[in-house]
Parts: C-alpha cells; structure tokens; sequence
C-alpha cells in the first residue's frame, strides 16, 4: 500500500547497527527511506551498511553526548537530507541487581543513554521538524515502562520516562504536524539476548508469562516502526504499541 512508502524520505536509527535496530534500519530502507544509522562503534555500523539493501550512511555518535548528538544532526541533514523520521532506538541495560544494590554511576549509565539521549535527539531532530512542520518521532520503549521488571529499576525507569516525554511532546508538537509515538517490545531475540535465550530456565519462564508462548523476532517490532512513521499512521501521536505476545495484557 502507498501509504507504507516512505521512499525518499530521511530516517535516522539510533543503535541502528544490530539487534532490533539492525532490523529497523532494515524496514525502512526496503520500505524506500534513506536511512543514516549511529551508535557507538564505527566497525558495527560499516558491517550493518554492508547488509543492508538500499541507501544506507552511518555516523558514529554517543546518544548521551549532547556534542555528539549536535554532529549527527548537522552530518545527516547536510550529506543525507532533511530528516522526516528519527527512530530513538539505542538502549542498555547491562545490570541486573536490585536498587539497594545499585550504585549511582549505574543508575547514571541507564538514565544517559535510555533517557537523556532520547531527550537529546528529540529536541536536535525535533526543532528541525518543527521548522518544517513535517516529522514522525518513534521512540523503543519496553513493557518494563508498562508492567515493570525486576532487578532493573533504572531502566524501568528510563523507559517510563521516555513514555511520559512522548505523550507531553504530542500535545505540544501536533500542530506542528510532527507525530510522537512508542513501540514497547516484550522479551526478544536478539544478539543482545543470546544469554537469555540459551539460559532454559529463564527462557522457560519467560515463554510461560508470555501468552503467545515464544520470544519476538527481531522484524516483529520493525513492522510497528515502519507503520508509525508511515501516512498510515499520519493521525496517531502520544500513542504506544505493544509487540509482545501479549505480555502487557496479563
């Protein structure tokens, strides 16, 4: 249908070079947009560029440098266009230990690159497409934003956050035309979640709370991105999507 082309159209994906961003990038590219990727890590982002079909540019930044986040904004808008989809992907969670147990650099390291660097590229990729009165925002959240999840209460946090940031900027920023919208995803496979998913135990358990039994894949939570920045989707913002088997209605 046409009004899932988004051919032409510059889209940005941050943490864009593997895992759920990996396939994001994907979509959009084979949905037509021209799609600049970033993260952390030059060598990821090259091999990403290099499997992916279509008009793809990479730009390493750090999402919680306010410098770094000021660069990709000025490179992709000067080399690749003026950016029309911003997809705030990129994400950690590396801790996995109670609150009282947590220190506050940890708590730091989540609220930085969940949050702040959410809150970054927003505002940089936003007042752009405020200028225009064009844009479509889509941020990765997590059911932990909806259900909570144990030992990880900074990003339960973070991700909460990110919701409320969303439903605050559509009220401000929707007669301005630019759209701001969320997919939660529940537990999904991932390079990141190889771990988990070799892990029978955990995994076991997880499948269990889950009502459709299984873990997501990865073009599971792309297909809701792809929609949001989509006409399809042209009078949704401050909206969540949930693609998680089911898990957030238990």
């Amino acid at each position: 249908m046409t009004v899932f082309d988004l051919s032409g159209r510059v889209s940005v994906v941050t943490g864009g070079g593997r895992g759920i961003g990996l396939e994001i990038s994907r979509s959009l590219a084979a949905a037509g947009a021209r799609v600049m990727i970033t993260g952390r890590q030059a060598k990821t982002l090259d091999a990403a560029k290099a499997d992916i079909e279509g008009d793809v540019f990479g730009f390493p930044a750090d999402v919680s440098s306010e410098e770094d986040v000021r660069q990709l904004v000025e490179h992709t808008e000067a080399t690749v266009g003026p950016v029309e989809i911003l997809v705030n992907n990129a994400g950690v969670n590396p801790y996995y230990k109670r609150t009282e147990h947590t220190t506050l650099d940890e708590w730091r390291h989540i609220i930085d690159v969940n949050l702040n660097g959410v809150f970054l590229c927003t505002r940089e990729f936003g007042s752009k497409m405020l200028e225009r009165q064009k844009g479509s925002i889509v941020n990765v959240t997590s059911v932990a934003a909806h259900t909570g999840l144990s030992r990880t209460g900074a990003y339960c946090a973070a991700k909460a956050g990110v919701e409320g940031l969303a439903k605050s900027l559509a009220q401000d920023w929707a007669s301005k035309n630019v759209r701001v919208n969320n997919v939660a995803p529940g537990y999904v496979k991932t390079d990141l979640t190889a771990g988990l998913s070799a892990n029978d135990a955990l995994r076991t358990k997880i499948e269990t709370r889950t009502p459709m039994g299984r873990l997501g894949d990865s073009d599971e939570i792309s297909g809701a991105v792809v929609y949001l920045a989509s006409d399809a989707a042209k009078y949704v913002t401050g909206a969540t999507i949930a693609v998680d088997g089911g898990w957030i209605a238990t």
